[in-house]
Protein backbone atom coordinates (compact mmCIF):
# COMPACT_ATOMS: atom_id res chain seq x y z
CA UNK A 1 0.00 0.00 0.00
CA UNK A 2 1.40 3.19 -1.14
CA UNK A 3 2.40 5.96 1.51
CA UNK A 4 -0.31 8.50 0.16
CA UNK A 5 -3.28 8.16 -1.55
CA UNK A 6 -2.69 10.50 -3.86
CA UNK A 7 0.36 11.78 -6.23
CA UNK A 8 -0.26 15.00 -7.91
CA UNK A 9 2.30 16.25 -10.12
CA UNK A 10 2.68 19.57 -11.51
CA UNK A 11 4.37 20.51 -14.77
CA UNK A 12 6.44 23.00 -13.32
CA UNK A 13 8.57 23.38 -16.31
CA UNK A 14 10.48 26.82 -17.85
CA UNK A 15 10.96 26.53 -22.05
CA UNK A 16 13.14 29.56 -23.85
CA UNK A 17 11.54 32.73 -24.03
CA UNK A 18 9.00 33.16 -25.46
CA UNK A 19 7.99 29.72 -25.72
CA UNK A 20 4.47 28.18 -24.10
CA UNK A 21 5.15 26.33 -21.00
CA UNK A 22 3.60 25.69 -18.07
CA UNK A 23 5.32 28.19 -15.57
CA UNK A 24 4.55 31.05 -17.88
CA UNK A 25 1.32 30.08 -16.59
CA UNK A 26 2.05 30.42 -12.58
CA UNK A 27 2.60 26.86 -12.47
CA UNK A 28 4.80 27.04 -9.69
CA UNK A 29 2.90 29.39 -7.70
CA UNK A 30 0.00 27.38 -7.97
CA UNK A 31 2.32 24.08 -6.69
CA UNK A 32 2.58 26.15 -3.99
CA UNK A 33 -0.90 27.17 -3.33
CA UNK A 34 -1.76 23.70 -3.09
CA UNK A 35 0.63 22.28 -1.06
CA UNK A 36 -0.23 25.02 1.19
CA UNK A 37 -3.89 24.50 1.13
CA UNK A 38 -3.67 20.72 1.55
CA UNK A 39 -1.36 21.26 4.43
CA UNK A 40 -3.97 23.94 6.16
CA UNK A 41 -7.30 21.11 5.02
CA UNK A 42 -5.68 19.10 7.88
CA UNK A 43 -7.02 15.83 8.80
CA UNK A 44 -9.09 16.40 5.67
CA UNK A 45 -6.61 15.51 2.92
CA UNK A 46 -3.06 16.29 4.54
CA UNK A 47 -0.80 12.96 4.99
CA UNK A 48 -3.15 11.52 1.84
CA UNK A 49 -2.09 13.36 -0.77
CA UNK A 50 1.36 14.41 -1.94
CA UNK A 51 1.85 17.24 -3.90
CA UNK A 52 5.19 17.02 -6.48
CA UNK A 53 6.71 19.37 -8.58
CA UNK A 54 7.32 17.35 -12.14
CA UNK A 55 9.74 18.54 -15.14
CA UNK A 56 8.22 19.07 -18.31
CA UNK A 57 5.24 16.14 -19.31
CA UNK A 58 4.75 16.86 -22.82
CA UNK A 59 1.35 18.79 -22.78
CA UNK A 60 2.36 22.31 -23.09
CA UNK A 61 -0.15 22.70 -25.46
CA UNK A 62 -3.06 22.02 -23.26
CA UNK A 63 -1.89 24.67 -20.91
CA UNK A 64 -0.78 24.50 -17.19
CA UNK A 65 -0.93 21.15 -16.35
CA UNK A 66 -1.27 18.61 -13.09
CA UNK A 67 -2.03 14.69 -13.02
CA UNK A 68 -3.41 12.70 -10.21
CA UNK A 69 -2.13 9.40 -9.58
CA UNK A 70 -2.78 6.70 -8.86
CA UNK A 71 -5.98 7.44 -11.45
CA UNK A 72 -3.54 9.04 -14.05
CA UNK A 73 -6.15 11.54 -13.97
CA UNK A 74 -5.29 15.23 -16.14
CA UNK A 75 -6.10 18.55 -15.57
CA UNK A 76 -5.77 22.06 -16.58
CA UNK A 77 -6.75 24.70 -14.51
CA UNK A 78 -6.79 28.64 -14.76
CA UNK A 79 -6.58 30.25 -11.10
CA UNK A 80 -6.71 29.04 -7.41
CA UNK A 81 -10.39 28.38 -7.70
CA UNK A 82 -9.56 25.84 -10.03
CA UNK A 83 -7.10 24.24 -7.85
CA UNK A 84 -9.66 24.20 -4.76
CA UNK A 85 -11.94 22.57 -6.90
CA UNK A 86 -9.46 19.68 -7.59
CA UNK A 87 -8.85 19.62 -4.05
CA UNK A 88 -12.69 19.25 -2.65
CA UNK A 89 -13.59 17.08 -5.59
CA UNK A 90 -11.07 15.06 -6.50
CA UNK A 91 -8.76 14.47 -3.25
CA UNK A 92 -11.20 15.13 -0.70
CA UNK A 93 -14.17 14.15 -2.74
CA UNK A 94 -12.82 11.38 -4.22
CA UNK A 95 -14.93 12.40 -7.88
CA UNK A 96 -12.73 14.22 -11.13
CA UNK A 97 -13.41 17.37 -12.05
CA UNK A 98 -14.54 16.80 -15.42
CA UNK A 99 -14.55 20.66 -16.56
CA UNK A 100 -10.79 20.57 -15.83
CA UNK A 101 -9.83 17.14 -16.98
CA UNK A 102 -8.08 16.84 -20.38
CA UNK A 103 -7.23 13.80 -22.52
Amino acid sequence: MSHFKYHVFFCTNQRAAGESCCNCHGASDMRDYMKKRVKQLGDKVAGMARINTAGCMDRCDLGPVIVVYPEAVWYTYVDQEDIDEIIDSHLIGGNVVDRLRID
